[in-house]
């Protein structure tokens, strides 16, 4: 099981905090670095947020050897049109390492913000349909594409040059509703990423996409299984109980959240029962945007 590093980008994320962070995770020897797209925090106070494209842009030009995307990008912000034009372009320039991770949208604070319309439930949850059909058929048809739905139309459109990569960079679907989330990974995702689950949940969740394959007709190895979970991580004993102590948290309330809890070890051990339950990647959320030297001790435990 891979490895990976989660970045809140709005979390405070300036080009500094960025550009030192790239070069850690690419050090370390983790196998990516993946990063939230959000305008802002679902509370105040607001805290510096680099544009998603433009950072993924950087770093594919910046980095040698690490996979990178978003977790997720909401179809809310950019018609997918768009999206899919500048996710060829960043997959090219970074040689295929990109990951594009599409989501439908669910922080009301940011779109009522920036004037972005969020939509009910039922409408967001189309328009997402709609946006993953038009991405499908921009990134990986060479003939140009006609589409009409409610949300979104093309008109013998097509993407030129088209993606180095043969259908364009990976798709990946984030979340983990059964009922529209994970049934819209079994028809389009190259890549289904749950989010804070237990061993347990994982499990189930994952025979619950085999069967949403073959009713789809794809094999069960046709979409690979990742996790973006919470990490709350100490170097020692001591620093781990003063960080939870200051969150007012503690360590079996979060555990039963899907969040690792531990020293370098303890860890390690929550990561290998995860590897058991079939997930191919898990991605840590590291929510310390200046704290290099607790990544690197946990890359030493963990790798």
């Amino acid at each position: 099981m891979d490895i990976a590093i989660m970045i809140e980008g709005q979390n405070g994320l300036t080009w500094e905090r960025w550009r030192n962070l790239a070069a850690a995770v690419e050090d370390l020897g983790f196998v990516g670095m993946y990063r939230s797209d959000h305008f802002t925090n679902a509370s105040p106070p607001d805290k510096e947020s680099l544009e998603l494209w433009v950072s993924l842009t950087w770093l594919a030009s910046h980095t040698r050897r690490i996979e990178f995307g978003s977790l997720v990008s909401p179809v809310s912000f950019r018609p997918p049109a768009l999206t899919a034009r500048m996710a060829a372009a960043v997959d090219d320039l970074s040689g295929g390492r990109l990951t594009l991770g599409l989501g439908a949208g669910w922080q009301e604070r940011e779109h009522n913000l920036f004037g972005y319309e969020l939509l009910d439930l039922k409408a967001r949850f189309d328009r997402f349909g709609e946006g993953l059909q038009v991405i499908n058929l921009l990134l990986k048809g060479d003939a140009p594409v006609s589409y009409s739905g409610k949300y979104f139309q093309l008109h013998e459109a097509i993407l030129l040059p088209r993606p180095a990569r043969p259908g364009g960079p990976r798709l990946l679907i984030g979340g983990n509703g059964e009922r529209r989330t994970m049934p819209l990974a079994a028809r389009y995702a190259d890549e289904w990423n749950l989010i804070f689950s237990r061993p347990s949940e994982v499990i189930r969740l994952n025979k619950a996409l085999d069967q949403l394959l073959a009713v789809a007709g794809r094999p069960p190895e046709a979409v690979m299984r990742s996790m973006m979970t919470g990490l709350q991580f100490g170097r020692t004993t001591k620093e781990l109980s003063g960080k939870l102590e200051a969150r007012n948290q503690s360590a079996d309330d979060l555990r039963k959240r899907g969040f690792l809890v531990g020293v370098g070890e303890q860890v390690k051990e929550q990561l290998t029962d995860l590897a058991k339950t079939g997930l191919q990647r898990v991605m840590l959320q590291w929510l310390d945007l200046e704290d290099l030297e607790g990544l690197a001790t946990l890359a030493k435990a963990v790798l």
